[in-house]
């Protein structure tokens, strides 16, 4: 049997060394090879009619063709030859196997290969493709998502400033059949919506997402249990799909989407490079076009396009769409305040009374606000701005302010009346002013604790400033003595006293 093929470099040297009389064992040691290659490479050079030196401008490759002749194939060896393209297309059907494609082979040769022979063949094919290729995907089983490294670049019109945009690509596991389209960040909203854009464009949804381990969409990723960001598992559920993270360190487990990245950034991204792009609609009209001509280019190792693959393979064994496209929803766990709200994004939103210091989840869009409390919806509400003010359903609110959770009205203005009388007047007003009392808790309750921080004196000062200044709530308070405005009179008013008058009110009003 020959030995092991070595490289042309090395088999000019041991023609060399051999012909300056040193022996196959003393060539091995000298070019790290084995005595049985050197020997082979010997008496293949003997039987091609070579020594050394070697005729002048002999090439590697005639070298090669004349140490390595192509073996001659007997007559009772010709044998009908597979085409192992269609065969590895045909394997990633679902079902489908090597056995039975050997069978419809036999079936219309039947002077064809052996079994075994068959697939070792096959498998000596399939090693010449490159390692992606070489991966069993069945299809419509995975889609690999991901962002490229290299990014795009918009330029606003009106500013001239040069604005980053991200390219996200996603690739079919048995087709290739790939999708690309320009979005501002990596965030979790552009995440997901990349995801509903590309389920629109493939026309159906694959069993599973095999997803890179994006900050975005996994919030930890662990080897064996990595955790999903509760919005895109809510996403996933939407389409019927499952979420698996590829393994940290494991660059195997997403080779596809790789590749698509690497065709992306070549086809994408070096041929926009020198194009200029006032939106972010404008950069993906020309990105759509450059990915059709990436579907549509011929493959030469399996003979066929990406969209004639994922017409014959995919389209069919994708699952249907749902009725109505994903609507992002973020959810952020929160603690039910002492005034039965919740706050989300700088506005205050009520729960039902019973709630009170629970742990809910906000699900929230770009027009609701949705709070659960075990899986059950408790509360929803319109989205407002972030304006620091309260949106209080009446059915949400206890009946007559009854006490819950030791705080009531009486208990604040009691504890407020024995710091002091501005305290108590600054308290009595806060409760006044909101439209419920509890929706003036938190603020009371955080102007009661700075007590313990600053002292009764300083916080009783605090609030007689507070209170001449027209401050109203809990922050006002806390900068005062953070700044040591309660050891100051506020400065006389450049035009004089103030104005006395029977409608003017006055410090004194709340006394």
């Amino acid at each position: 049997m020959p030995g092991p093929r070595l490289p042309m470099r090395k088999i000019r040297d041991v023609l060399r060394l051999s012909a300056a009389g040193m022996s196959k064992r003393k060539i091995a040691a000298s070019l790290g090879v084995s005595a049985t290659a050197a020997g082979e490479c010997i008496r293949r050079a003997r039987r091609a009619g070579l020594s050394w030196p070697l005729p002048e401008g002999l090439a590697d490759e005639t070298l090669e063709r004349r140490l390595f002749p192509p073996p001659a194939v007997a007559a009772k060896d010709r044998r009908p030859q597979p085409n192992w393209a269609a065969v590895h297309r045909e394997l990633r059907r679902p079902g489908v196997t090597l056995q039975l494609l050997w069978e419809e082979h036999r079936a219309v040769h039947p002077d064809g290969y052996g079994y075994s022979r068959y697939c070792e063949l096959y498998r000596a094919w399939e090693a010449r493709l490159s390692p992606t290729m070489r991966q069993s995907h069945i299809a419509g089983e995975r889609l690999f998502v991901d962002y490229a490294g290299t990014t795009l670049e918009v330029v606003d019109g009106s500013t001239g400033e040069v604005i980053t945009a991200q390219l996200f690509v996603a690739a079919l596991g048995a087709s290739s059949y790939t999708y690309a389209e320009a979005t501002w960040t990596q965030g979790l909203s552009d995440w997901i919506d990349s995801h509903t854009r590309t389920f629109a464009f493939i026309g159906g949804v694959p069993a599973m997402v095999v997803s890179d381990n994006l900050r975005s969409g996994i919030t930890k990723a662990c080897f064996y249990e990595p955790a999903i960001n509760r919005s895109y598992a809510e996403m996933a559920a939407h389409y019927d799909t499952a979420i698996v993270p590829a393994r940290p360190y494991r660059a195997r487990d997403k080779a596809k989407v790789e590749v698509a990245v690497q065709v992306a950034t070549r086809w994408i991204t070096a041929r926009l490079r020198n194009r200029c792009f006032f939106s972010l609609s404008a950069l993906n009209a020309a990105i759509a076009e450059l990915v059709a001509h990436i579907n549509n280019r011929v493959s030469r190792h399996l003979g066929a396009s990406r969209r004639v693959l994922f017409e014959d393979l995919e389209r069919a064994a994708l699952k249907p769409l749902p009725t109505e496209p994903y609507i992002f929803a973020e959810w952020k766990e929160c603690r039910v305040a002492l005034d039965y709200h919740v706050e989300i994004e700088k506005h205050y939103y009520s729960v039902p009374h019973q709630l009170l210091r629970e742990k809910v989840w906000a699900r929230i869009t770009a027009r609701t606000i949705e709070v659960f409390h075990r899986g059950k919806r408790v509360a929803a509400h319109m989205r407002s701005s972030s304006n620091r003010k309260h949106t209080t359903v009446r059915e949400h609110m206890p009946s007559s302010h009854r006490r819950y959770a030791d705080w009531t009205p009486e208990r604040l203005r009691r504890q407020a009346g024995e710091i002091g009388r501005h305290t108590s007047a600054l308290v009595e007003i806060i409760l006044r002013e909101r439209t419920h009392p509890e929706q003036g808790f938190r603020a009371c309750v955080g102007i009661l604790r700075l007590a313990k921080i600053y002292g009764r004196e300083r916080l009783e000062a605090a609030c007689r400033r507070a209170l001449e200044i027209g401050a109203r709530s809990y922050s006002s308070v806390n900068s005062i003595l953070k700044n040591n405005l309660d050891r100051r009179q506020p400065a006389m008013p450049a035009d004089g006293p103030a104005v006395a008058h029977d409608n003017i009110r006055g410090p004194t009003y709340y006394h």
